[in-house]
C-alpha cells in the first residue's frame, strides 16, 4: 500500500503523522495480538490447499517430513475449509500488522520515530464455488483513529479462471510496484514515482483474468473514498480513472527459472473533488521480472504525463539474493527525471521530514536484509537508504516487523513466493 494508506481523508501521499496517543495505541495493539493468537490456536475446520482463480498454495511437505514453522503457518487465519460444501468452501480472517523504526539524517535537516505503518483486519469467503465476500478495515498510523475506512470491500463473481467480475472498493493496480501487496515488498516504502500517482484504494468496477501466458486487470475506478462507506459508493462526483494491465509469462525462454513482462497503462479525469490519481492524466509503465536460483531482477520504468507541475519518468531496479533459505539481501536503485523544475516531490514519509522538497532529479540507493521467521508471514526487515533531490540529500536507516494472516495473493516475484537458496 502507498503512502496515503493510512488515512483517506487527505489527498493520497500528503499524510501528516498524528501525535501518539499511547493508551488507545497498546489496547489496539492488544486486541490485535488477541485476534492473530485465535487463528493460531484454532486451525481450520477442514485441512487442504486453498484455490481461487490462479491462487493455488498449500505447504509442499511430504507426509512424515518435519514442517519449517512457515509451513506451519502456511493457512493462519483460515477458521474453515471444505470444497465439498456446495454452499461455503472457506471462511478466513484475515489482516496485517506492519510496524518500523526510522532514522533519517539530511542536509537540511533529522527525523526519527516508529510507527504503526499498517493495522488492517477483515474477513473472507468463498460461496457457492464463485462468489467471494471480502472486507478489510483499517487504522490510521499508530492506531489513530482506530477506525480509517477500508481498503478493500468488495465482491467477486468467478465465471472462469479467464474471467472475474470485482465491483467494490478494490486495489488500483498500476504497475508491478504497485501490484505488489506491501505483504511481499522487500523494502521499507515503494518507489517515489508510483507513490506520487497516488493510487490508493477506491470503488470500481474491475475484470481480470488468466488466459494462457497472459494474466490481465482492468477497469474503471472512483478518483475518492474516505471513512463513510456509503458516499464513497453512491456519491461518484470526483471523476474517474481508468486501468489496464497485463502480465506475460515468458516462462523459461530467457534461461531464467521464472520471467514475465508487465505493462500498465492508466487514465485519469480527476476533478477538486479527487483524492486519489490527481496529479497526472496518463501514466505508463513497463517491468521485466526475473528469478533463477536464489536471485531475483526486478526493472521497470514509469512515465507521468500531464501534471502540473511536469511530466515525470523514472527507472526503479531490484536486485534480490536468498543467501539462506530465510535470509534475504536486496537492493533498489531509483533515477527520476522531471521536465518541471520542481516535477518530483520526495517520499511523505521519511525524506520530507529530514528535509528533501521537490527538483527535477531524484537518485535514491537502498541496500537492505530481510530474515524471514515464517516465510512471508512474520519476517523482519533492515535497510539503509541514500537519496537525493533538489541539491539536498538524506540517508534513512530502518528496522521494520512484517505479520500478517489470511490468504495469499498469486502473482510473479515476490507475490508469495520464497526463494530456495542454493
Amino acid at each position: 500500500m502507498n503512502d496515503s494508506t493510512q488515512s483517506h481523508t487527505t489527498a493520497a501521499n500528503e499524510n501528516i503523522l498524528p501525535s501518539h496517543v499511547p493508551t488507545t495505541r497498546h489496547r489496539a495493539a492488544r486486541w490485535l495480538l488477541g485476534a492473530l493468537m485465535m487463528t493460531a490456536i484454532f486451525p481450520s475446520v477442514e485441512a487442504g490447499d486453498y484455490e481461487l482463480g490462479k491462487i493455488a498454495l498449500s505447504t509442499g511437505a511430504k507426509t512424515g517430513e518435519s514442517l519449517s514453522l512457515g509451513d506451519q503457518l502456511e493457512n493462519l487465519g483460515r477458521l474453515y475449509h471444505n470444497k465439498d460444501n456446495p454452499f461455503l468452501q472457506t471462511f478466513w480472517l484475515l489482516g496485517r500488522y506492519h510496524g518500523q523504526y526510522h532514522w533519517a539524517r539530511g542536509s537540511a535537516a533529522n527525523d526519527d520515530g516508529y510507527e504503526s505503518r499498517r493495522i488492517r483486519l477483515g474477513a473472507q469467503a468463498h460461496f457457492f464455488n464463485h462468489l467471494t465476500l471480502h472486507a478489510q478495515a483499517i487504522s490510521g498510523s499508530d492506531f489513530e483513529p482506530w477506525y480509517n475506512g477500508f481498503t478493500e470491500l468488495w465482491a467477486r463473481w468467478t465465471f472462469s479462471n479467464s474471467l472475474q467480475l470485482t465491483i467494490g472498493q478494490q486495489k488500483h493496480r498500476f504497475s508491478h510496484d504497485r501490484n505488489v501487496s506491501s505483504r511481499y515488498i522487500q523494502t521499507l516504502e515503494r518507489s517515489l514515482i508510483i507513490n506520487m500517482f497516488g493510487a490508493d484504494y477506491t470503488p470500481a468496477i474491475t475484470l481480470s483474468g488468466q488466459k494462457g501466458r497472459f494474466d490481465y486487470y482492468t477497469g474503471i475506478f472512483s478518483n475518492a473514498t474516505g471513512t463513510d462507506m456509503w458516499k464513497a459508493f453512491t456519491e461518484l462526483d470526483s471523476g474517474y480513472s481508468f486501468l489496464s494491465a497485463v502480465y506475460y509469462d515468458l516462462g523459461k525462454s530467457l534461461g531464467t527459472d521464472t520471467a514475465f513482462l508487465h505493462a500498465s497503462y492508466v487514465h485519469s479525469d480527476a476533478n477538486r473533488s479527487a483524492t486519489n490519481l490527481n496529479r497526472f492524466e496518463d501514466g505508463i509503465s513497463s517491468a521485466l521480472i526475473l528469478t533463477k536460483g536464489p536471485a531475483s531482477f526486478m526493472a521497470e520504468g514509469i512515465i507521468g504525463l500531464g501534471a502540473a507541475a511536469g511530466d515525470v519518468y523514472g527507472l526503479n531496479i531490484q536486485p534480490g539474493y536468498f543467501l539462506t533459505d530465510k535470509l534475504q539481501i536486496v537492493g533498489r536503485y531509483q533515477v527520476a527525471g522531471s521536465s518541471g523544475t520542481n516535477g518530483l516531490r520526495a517520499q511523505s514519509r521519511y525524506e520530507r521530514p529530514a528535509g528533501l522538497r521537490t527538483g527535477d532529479l531524484y537518485q535514491a540507493g537502498y541496500l537492505g536484509l530481510n530474515y524471514h521467521i515464517a516465510k512471508h508471514r512474520i519476517k523482519l526487515m533492515t535497510g539503509v537508504e541514500y537519496s537525493t533531490l533538489g541539491g539536498r540529500d538524506v540517508w534513512t536507516a530502518s528496522t521494520m516487523v512484517r505479520v500478517f494472516w489470511g490468504p495469499h495473493s498469486g502473482g510473479a516475484f515476490p507475490m508469495a513466493t520464497m526463494l530456495k537458496a542454493n
